[in-house]
């Protein structure tokens, strides 16, 4: 297959920093939606709606960029509805930079039962539940909403990216499970790559200028298919590189991923981590070299009572515990946000204890800002070749 010459003429990834120490550099990222700083954290705004934060929120807690999921909004609302509304922008009212996913993950990880937890390598397999069949064509799967079969391939995966509207697209893939074996999931890498060349002849095809996608590297646990994928995607005409896929089932794994991954991806552009996202993993990847991050976590925990606070062993308390219920004190006094320095942790305690959905909005809010402030402070650090003293502050020994 002949690949198309893409320019992305409208976006740009430019380094602007390197730490003498590690990979860790810093970035900015152009889209038609505006620039980002990199390193960055991109919040999940999985059905067109980071969870119990509207846009105004978000912007209040200095938000940059989010994302949206083509696997759940082609299910409802259905992509041809967004397009109609004028896209996923105009749609939510959010006018910075948004990020699409392929849907692949959520086909294969929901169709092995467990959604992301077999992927990501924390259970060792299960019944497939959704998915109905894999093929060169694409994959088969049955609606979560109400049980219709639905197809999903390279070039379809594309055409919805393209209505929803997003600047960042992702190229579609299959994501393997931790109990895959090695020669499955070497076969499955290889689909993928072919995948990603007929999704960069669909993205040409309507290319506007308006969007730009990036590959995915795959490869599960094993080194050489991690290399061999990284190394497909720097070859390819992508805007940015992705790293996704099982990710193993321990830490050491994960870091490894990236190390193998690392020296074969292109590096001079933008390069994002899938689904990934507690504050240790910001500074363990931010010094291999990630540029971008993104994961459920800040506002999953926040629906359950947990707040992200700086220096905490853990880096959360729960809200809930019993030792909160008189405590006078602010979740953090130092952030500039009313959801941060204004409520006690008893009312919000008794927020949760009443079930009262301004808790989950406040803590909500908190852990978004609790992150970008994060980054912010992680950028400065990579400038000032300071990353160890910030990681000590904000990660109790």
């Amino acid at each position: 297959m002949s690949l198309p010459a893409l320019g992305y003429p409208n976006f740009s990834f430019e380094i602007t920093a390197r730490d003498g120490k590690t990979s860790a550099r810093t970035g900015l990222l152009k889209t038609p939606h505006g620039a980002i700083e990199t390193p960055n954290y991109i919040f999940c705004g999985t059905k067109a709606t980071v969870k119990a934060l509207s846009p105004a929120h978000l912007r209040e807690a200095q938000t940059d960029i989010i994302l949206s999921n083509t696997y759940h909004l082609m299910l409802q609302p259905g992509a041809d509805l967004v397009e109609k509304m004028g896209g996923l922008h105009k749609f939510m009212q959010w006018d910075g930079p948004m990020l699409t996913d392929s849907g692949g993950f959520q086909v294969f990880s929901m169709g092995h039962g467990t959604c992301a937890d077999e992927v990501k390598g924390r259970n060792k397999g299960h019944e497939n539940k959704s998915l109905l069949e894999i093929s060169e064509e694409g994959a088969v799967f049955r609606s979560y909403i109400d049980g219709a079969k639905i197809k999903l391939t390279p070039e379809s995966s594309m055409e919805i990216q393209r209505q929803l509207g997003a600047d960042l697209l992702m190229q579609f893939d299959e994501c393997t499970a931790y109990h895959d074996t090695k020669d499955y999931t070497a076969k499955s890498m290889a689909m993928s790559m072919r995948w990603g060349d007929r999704c960069l002849s669909a993205f040409a095809e309507k290319d506007n200028g308006a969007q730009a996608v990036y590959g995915i590297v795959q490869g599960g646990v094993h080194r050489e298919l991690r290399e061999e994928s990284a190394a497909y995607t720097k070859d390819r005409p992508f805007f940015g590189t992705a790293i996704g896929g099982c990710l193993g089932g321990t830490n050491e794994e994960m870091r490894g991923i990236i190390e193998w991954s690392a020296p074969f991806i292109h590096p001079e552009r933008p390069v994002h981590f899938l689904g990934i996202g507690r504050i240790r993993d910001v500074f363990t990847f931010v010094r291999l070299g990630i540029d971008t991050f993104d994961c459920v976590i800040p506002t999953r925990l926040a629906r359950h009572g947990m707040a992200y606070v700086r220096g905490t062993p853990g880096e959360t308390i729960n809200i809930k515990n019993a030792r909160y219920r008189d405590d006078p004190e602010p979740l953090d006094e130092s952030m500039g946000l009313a959801a941060s320095k204004d409520f006690s942790k008893a009312y919000i305690h008794h927020l949760f204890k009443a079930n009262e959905i301004l808790g989950i909005q406040i803590l909500a809010q908190h852990n978004v800002a609790t992150f970008n402030r994060l980054m912010r402070e992680v950028r400065q650090a990579i400038k000032d070749g300071s990353l160890d003293n910030l990681e000590k502050e904000w990660l109790a020994a």
